[in-house]
């Protein structure tokens, strides 16, 4: 599916939600979350502009012995030259809650973005030369790895690629959970790249509940559900805000899928307790 052929966001949305996670197209599918909440912009641009991040990674690529040897420090400063230093991209620690940092349209506009707004862009752009790139679910701020034969980088985007050593991690992980935090196993998980999508939509959907808008951020979360059908916490939200806005049959429905994903366990026996006193309120 390419983008000229998806006129419909949702509809685009949800076709990327049957895909194999290997089968998505990052920007692409991004793009199409985008324009749901900026409808009135010029994505066919944002498009073109993909494409130009793409050719110019391919041709610096091209020309450089050591990046197409599998020279890790060599692919990143081709990825943060061509991001940050030719296309002018940065992390926007200014206005870091604003919500167009969370939304790709937005992003290339304004060339500022959240780290993993940036980091799909990387990704993007690393996919484009056949280099190995994965998101990184680290606590609180989004990293980005790159892979190759020998080993691998763990970069910050939002501070223009900065490779982290382990120092660098500790101190992050401090700053975001408290200095009594510490590195643990699970903390550089390789994430698919519909969890990468997922997490730049849990920022706009997180912003819009904390600014009390609970029918816009259910709205954000069933985008999200588009594109990973299967997720049981998602359908458990999407019920609990529905439930808030007193759609009781919806809230139903989304609960009686959670408990289809989930059947057994505390957060299933929660659920159907929930489930049980909102169908005694429809009678």
């Amino acid at each position: 599916m390419t983008i000229t052929q998806a006129p419909e966001p949702r509809s685009a949305i949800e076709a990327a939600g049957s895909l194999p996670d290997l089968e998505l197209d990052i920007a692409t599918v991004a793009l199409q979350l985008a324009r749901v909440d900026a409808p009135e912009a010029d994505w066919r641009k944002v498009a073109a502009h993909f494409s130009d991040i793409a050719r110019k990674v391919v041709d610096a690529a091209g020309m450089d012995g050591k990046a197409d040897g599998g020279d890790l420090e060599a692919r990143r400063l081709i990825l943060a030259e061509t991001l940050h230093g030719h296309f002018g991209y940065q992390g926007d620690s200014e206005t870091y809650e604003d919500m167009a940092n969370a939304n790709l349209i937005r992003v290339v506009e304004r060339r500022r973005g959240l780290p993993v707004a940036l980091g799909i862009l990387w990704l993007h752009a690393a996919d484009a030369a056949g280099w190995g790139a994965f998101g990184v679910d680290f606590p609180g701020h989004f990293l980005l790895a790159l892979e190759g034969p020998k080993g691998k980088l763990i970069l910050d985007v939002f501070a223009g690629g900065k490779v982290l050593e382990a120092q660098d991690l500790r101190a992050l992980i401090k700053r975001v959970e408290g200095e009594k935090a510490e590195l643990r196993p699970g903390v550089l998980r390789p994430m698919t790249r519909r969890e990468v999508l997922l997490r730049l939509q849990n920022n706009i959907k997180l912003r819009r509940l904390r600014g009390g808008d609970v029918k816009a951020a259910l709205g954000a979360t069933e985008d999200m559900l588009r594109l990973a059908p299967d997720h049981a916490a998602l359908w458990r939200e999407a019920g609990l805000m529905n439930q808030r806005l007193e759609r009781i049959g919806a809230a139903l429905g989304c609960l009686d899928r959670f408990l289809e994903l989930v059947p057994e366990g505390e957060a299933a026996a929660r659920v159907r307790a929930l489930a049980g006193e909102l169908r005694q309120r429809l009678n």
